[in-house]
């Protein structure tokens, strides 16, 4: 399915809803992921034409990202325009892009997050988890069962659903990464679709 062309509007339309006079910002590791991803599907040149779909600002604040920096919501948001427009799959590359975030970073700088044999272990961790990528808003972990577990978002200031579409991603692969087989990650609440909070409930085999 191609990308629709809405989804490539102007910077300030990107975003579902931003609460006035307030900013969150996103880890810069959050951000190369998505580039490693962009790379090992389409080399550098697929990195490149990324790149030069975005504002001039955007692109020198993209070189290079900094891991332990922070970048603001909405550059993380038109990244993933730029990179959904490259890949020309829809919607679908959101939750692409989170698995391959999740693959990435739990691999690497937050391999501690992971508890082998118990999804649940990686998924009481969602606070301090959610800490890591935004620097405001929390994170609610419920255990609603022996393979199930449910995630709340609260306060956080900016959000849209391909943000969201990115959560399902990465935490359907966190769990299959903690050994959960059929991992399935619905999102039962959104705010972008004018819920007080972003429900996510989280199950396996």
């Amino acid at each position: 399915m191609d990308v629709p062309a809405e989804m490539l509007s102007a910077a300030g339309r990107i975003l579902e809803g931003m609460d006035e006079g307030k900013t969150v910002k996103v880890k810069g590791g959050a951000l190369a992921a998505r580039l490693a991803f962009v790379r090992a599907e389409r080399g550098e040149e697929g990195v490149q034409r990324v790149l030069a779909r975005l504002p001039e600002a955007d692109r020198k604040a993209c070189l290079p990202i900094l891991a332990g920096g922070w970048y603001p919501f909405e550059l993380n948001q038109r990244l993933d325009e730029a990179i959904a427009a490259e890949m020309g799959i829809g919607e679908k590359i959101f939750l692409v892009i989170g698995e391959k975030s999740a693959e990435h970073n739990l691999s690497g700088p937050h391999r501690a997050m992971l508890s082998p044999g118990d999804p649940h272990g990686l998924l009481r961790r969602a606070p301090q988890i959610y800490q890591m990528y935004y620097d405001a808003g929390r994170r609610t972990y419920e255990q609603a069962g022996d393979r199930k577990a449910i995630l709340r978002t609260h306060d956080a200031p900016a959000f849209s659903r391909h943000d969201c579409l990115t959560v399902v991603g990465w935490h359907r692969k966190a769990i299959e990464m903690c050994g959960g087989t059929n991992p399935r990650v619905t999102e039962t609440k959104c705010r972008a679709k004018g819920a007080e909070f972003c429900e996510y409930v989280c199950e396996w085999d």
